[in-house]
């Protein structure tokens, strides 16, 4: 017979969430240096835009192998200790890449194919990994955290400002400062990033209260029972089987428009590389401003009205990204783009985090995330795709807009579809 132990569910506390959102706040600003400072010292090492492409890709990696092993450890230690330890993992790991790239200086004139320096370049794809792995685990146990911190009442609020926060250093601030550091040091980003987690996992470590799970510890019973029992919770409650069918086709649709977008301004709007980053620092400042408005949105309209809206705006957004007659309407359809999608996730994932028991949260935002995930490489591979197909029998101007026309058509069926379930099913 098997025997459980039933650990009580932690009430949230006081004065922790400041700390923790500082830790996010950090942690992210990490992410956004290593996004510039990742493929930049990729080119370094070789010209050939597959292995380029291939560093910063490894670092997606995890999110796809790992999440559910992810979601089995939040649910079985403490999680203040396992984002601590996973911020010291990435601090490290980032530390031995500055020190790697140091000792490897001055480095060589880059090759067309192969590598100027393959010991390297190896040394960077075994740290990503690692990174990845730490970086799921993190951002997972964070979400299975926040309320042990935050009052059920206040979670849309809470989950609004981490989504600025998270903006900010991911999308503005972080990708700044890296390519300023790339300029004045090749080692400092890599310096920059360490301290930034150090200081995240300090932080993390000082949070007031208990965070140990409420885990029903089931002797005889292993991690594929607890999978199980967590895909069976899901499976019976209607709105988070709802929730995790959108998530997943919308981010589909939406990977498939924002790739479909480089191309688009580049040969359709006839912009560079400075008007893009324009564009996506436009929605870098909708997301922003997303998760400042969701606690005033929500006190004049429900939770459903506003997810079903923020959910529905995304199909006219991509028909306006395929006719906007110039950069400044790609840019003001980015802003709204961002803005919806974050208050979005902020109403989607408190209401996850309100009616998903302590005890399987980790494992139920794991299979959220593995699903996510999942669904963007293969929307990124559709939408290359019908460019291909659609150029057999359109010219290329109007092939590099199919993209958002089947984007746009896809989340207007969604939208249609899932209207009156959503509006009803948040609490």
């Amino acid at each position: 017979m098997h025997e459980t132990k039933d650990v009580a569910v932690p009430e949230p506390q006081r004065g922790g969430f400041a700390r923790f959102g500082a830790s996010v706040g950090l942690a992210n600003l990490g992410d956004g240096i290593a996004v510039v400072a990742w493929a930049w010292t990729a080119s370094l090492l070789t010209r050939d835009p597959f292995w380029i492409a291939f560093l910063p890709a490894v670092l997606r990696v995890p999110w796809i192998v790992f999440s559910i092993p992810a979601g089995v450890l939040a649910d079985r230690v403490d999680r203040r200790r396992l984002i601590v330890l996973c911020d010291a993992i990435r601090a490290a790991a980032y530390g031995a890449i500055a020190c790697a790239v140091l000792f490897s200086m001055p480095l060589s004139e880059p090759p067309a194919q192969g590598f100027g320096d393959g010991a390297l370049y190896i040394m960077l794809i075994c740290a990503g990994l690692l990174i990845g792995c730490a970086e799921v685990v993190r951002d997972n146990t964070g979400q299975s955290l926040l309320p042990a911190i935050v009052p059920p009442k206040d979670l849309e609020r809470a989950n609004g400002i981490l989504g600025s926060i998270e903006t900010v250093g991911n999308e503005m601030a972080g990708p700044a400062v890296g390519a300023f550091l790339i300029a004045l040091f090749l080692p400092a980003p890599f310096l920059a990033i360490a301290l930034a987690l150090l200081c995240a996992a300090i932080l993390a470590a000082s949070l007031p209260g208990t965070f140990a799970p409420a885990y029903r510890r089931t002797r005889g019973a292993g991690w594929r029972a607890e999978l199980i029992e967590c895909a069976r919770f899901v499976w019976a409650h209607p709105m988070l089987r709802l929730l995790v069918f959108v998530t997943g086709i919308w981010n589909f649709f939406a990977e498939m428009a924002l790739i479909a977008l480089v191309l688009h301004v580049q040969e359709n709007l006839a912009s560079g590389a400075t008007t893009y980053g324009l564009i996506l620092a436009f929605g870098a400042v909708g997301g922003v401003c997303g998760g400042v408005l969701v606690a005033p949105l929500l006190k004049v309209v429900s939770k459903g009205n506003a997810a079903r809206w923020m959910g529905a705006t995304t199909a006219p957004v991509f028909l306006l990204f395929a006719v906007a007659p110039g950069p400044a309407t790609v840019a003001a359809a980015m802003f709204v783009f961002s803005l919806s999608g974050v208050i979005w996730d902020a109403v989607s994932v408190s209401y996850r985090q309100r009616v998903v028991p302590d005890g399987i949260r980790g494992r139920v935002n794991s299979v959220y995330r593995l699903f996510a995930w999942g669904t963007m490489p293969l929307g990124l591979l559709a939408s290359g795709a019908m460019v291909n197909i659609a150029e057999n029998s359109l010219d290329r101007s109007t092939a590099l807009i199919v993209p958002f026309i089947v984007a746009a058509f896809g989340i207007l069926v969604l939208s249609v579809i899932t209207w009156r379930p959503i509006g009803r099913g948040f609490q």
